[in-house]
């Protein structure tokens, strides 16, 4: 885009902040390869006819200008009509960049879109910035990950929504951040550590290991966990989370998305745990629950030896998912 002359009209439809913002400052970004321009900022249920006419009337010197009108959704017959025919016709040097928010839903839920929207999508380059389901936050960050020139593993991004969460713009900086901090060798391992610490990173790999049923490796993980001042709490905490998980998914059908749908966990949750959740009975996701019901009131200090407590539990749950 850059080193070639941008667009002169430019529209940004959607309901998301952020990418709305993302998209204006590329465009603002494009035009300044060619020159500083000036900015002009109106926001459309505000602004009056002749300040509009006036910010996109030709100019004496042919200035590069970039004219950002906002709320055009809220916007009378009269400044849709002068925004439109500024947008027909251009001026030299003017590049017009018109942000109307819409949700997708709304948007789709309409017979034909609004004159002005139906009207620039044919003339303007037009940049989507609406809000993102559940189920497109991942390629969404694995799309982020790329621009950065990295090509993450889906344990990856899973490991980066669950420890950021689904704001785009946290998650584009914790992106940019661990891409930068690691140069570029972006692994789970590396995500977890950056988010969670290691103390919090081996409660999660007990856990994953006890509902697959991987005895040795959960109760000698445990230990070491254990030995090293992990939080029994955590360590519980960690257990209840993925129990919960598996007793959500283990009678669920569908593909990931549709069952993330159903469950409300993160599609690559639904993927990886999935598989594993299959192998479940039942009763034995019954007994598991009790389990860790038990052991949350056994390390909040309700009695017994709390280290004890979590090592059986662990132990059961790893024998109870075989």
């Amino acid at each position: 885009m850059y080193g070639m002359p941008t667009a002169p009209v430019h529209l940004i439809l959607g309901d998301d902040e952020f990418l709305t913002e993302r998209a204006r400052l590329s465009v603002q970004k494009a035009a300044a390869e060619e020159s500083t321009p000036e900015l002009k900022r109106l926001k459309a249920s505000e602004v009056s006819e002749a300040e509009l006419a006036e910010a996109t009337s030709p100019s004496l010197f042919g200035d590069n200008r970039v004219i950002v009108i906002s709320e055009v959704e809220r916007a009378g017959k009269e400044v849709i009509k002068l925004i439109l025919e500024a947008c027909v016709n251009p001026m030299p040097g003017m590049t017009m960049v018109v942000i109307y928010k819409v949700s997708a839903k709304t948007l789709k839920g309409k017979k034909k879109p609004p004159e002005l929207v139906a009207k620039l999508q044919k003339i303007a380059e037009v940049h989507e910035a609406f809000a993102l389901y559940p189920n497109e936050l991942g390629p969404w960050a694995t799309r982020e990950f790329s621009s950065h020139g990295v090509r993450p593993t889906p344990d990856v991004v899973q490991a980066v929504l669950e420890g950021v969460g689904s704001d785009l713009r946290e998650l584009a900086s914790a992106i940019s951040q661990l891409v930068f901090d690691t140069n570029g060798n972006v692994t789970r391992e590396a995500v977890n550590n950056y988010y969670m610490g290691v103390a919090e990173v081996e409660n999660w790999d007990i856990a994953d290991a006890a509902v697959a049923g991987r005895l040795e490796a959960a109760v000698s993980t445990c230990r070491r966990a254990l030995q090293l001042g992990a939080s029994p709490v955590a360590i519980a905490a960690a257990l209840a989370n993925k129990v919960g998980a598996i007793a959500r998914l283990y009678s669920a059908r569908g593909d990931q998305f549709s069952v993330a749908k159903q469950t409300g966990l993160n599609p690559y949750v639904v993927k990886i745990t999935q598989p594993v959740a299959r192998r479940w009975t039942g009763d034995n996701i019954s007994k598991a629950v009790i389990l860790v019901a038990e052991l949350d009131a056994a390390v909040k200090g309700r009695g017994g030896d709390e280290e004890f407590a979590i090592e059986s539990a662990v132990r059961r749950i790893a024998e109870l998912a075989r």
